[in-house]
């Protein structure tokens, strides 16, 4: 492709799952116990989605990659600092809640806008990357949501691989079911992809490039515009981390073709309604 493409990848950041999350009520409604204290990473879906972006850009002649996230600022900002160094983008910050509990249709409209205020984004160019999923608030259905808000018609879901032809057009591959793919043909941008997991491995560090992105980074950040996201009309009526359950029984002298037989039994057991 000789004029390249726009790619906007949607990300923002989670709580460390390595962290215990423990869900509090709050006056704005559920929350995390402590959030504003916990460590954050980029969203695992959010990263492919971003590393596969900026593969592709490197490959279009002419291409750019944005970073449209919604989370706290100050947040946000401690998270550039090892994002920045991953891969080449310019970030369009969205002050705003990053928790479990907002709701789908806020987020989307909040990223929505941000991508259409965009100076000198070319919808004819324009690619939307996202996870298909979200470490924290997945509901699956963000990204659609964003893409009917943009008016593009082509969306495809839990994409692994997009192969781009040199007249514009580009192949995907979507997970489905029994461990396949369906492989599609678009005639060319614009289209929006949750990505899965992608083919790429994380990128090591590149301090030149995270020198070059931080030029964008911190203007970005005080120039943030607030997103008022909450839970809409969702009513919560409880919250809890899952109850963990462990029987264990001790026995001597079993033979092992009986406990692999009771086991057997177990999960069959375990697997009927």
């Amino acid at each position: 492709m000789t004029n390249g493409l726009h790619i906007v990848v949607c990300g923002s950041l989670v709580p460390d799952p390595l962290q215990t999350l423990e869900p509090v009520a709050t006056p704005q409604g559920p929350g995390l116990k402590n959030e504003a204290m916990l460590p954050s990473v980029l969203d695992p879906w959010a990263g492919h989605a971003l590393f596969e972006a900026a593969n592709l850009a490197k490959q279009a002649a002419g291409s750019k990659v944005w970073l449209v996230s919604l989370a706290p600022k100050a947040k946000l900002q401690q998270l550039m600092m090892t994002v920045a160094q991953k891969a080449p983008f310019e970030l369009v910050a969205v002050d705003g809640s990053a928790g479990g509990f907002t709701d789908a249709r806020g987020v989307a409209d909040a990223l929505a806008d941000a991508i259409l205020a965009i100076p000198g984004l070319d919808k004819s160019k324009l690619l939307v990357f996202g996870g298909c999923a979200s470490a924290s608030r997945d509901a699956g259905v963000t990204l659609q949501m964003v893409c009917e808000r943009l008016g593009i018609a082509d969306f495809f879901m839990g994409v692994d691989e997009i192969k781009v032809q040199p007249d514009g057009s580009f192949s995907v591959l979507e997970r489905i079911e029994g461990g396949r793919y369906l492989a599609s043909s678009c005639a060319g941008a614009p289209a929006v992809l949750a990505w899965a997991t992608g083919n790429l491995p994380e990128p090591p560090n590149s301090p030149q490039v995270g020198m070059a992105n931080m030029r964008f980074i911190m203007p970005a950040l005080q120039k943030a515009k607030p997103a008022a996201v909450g839970v809409g009309g969702i009513a919560y009526e409880k919250v809890e981390v899952p109850a963990q359950k462990r029987a264990t029984r001790i026995v001597k002298d079993v033979p092992a073709e009986d406990i692999a037989k009771e086991i057997v039994e177990w999960v069959g057991a375990a697997d009927r309604p």
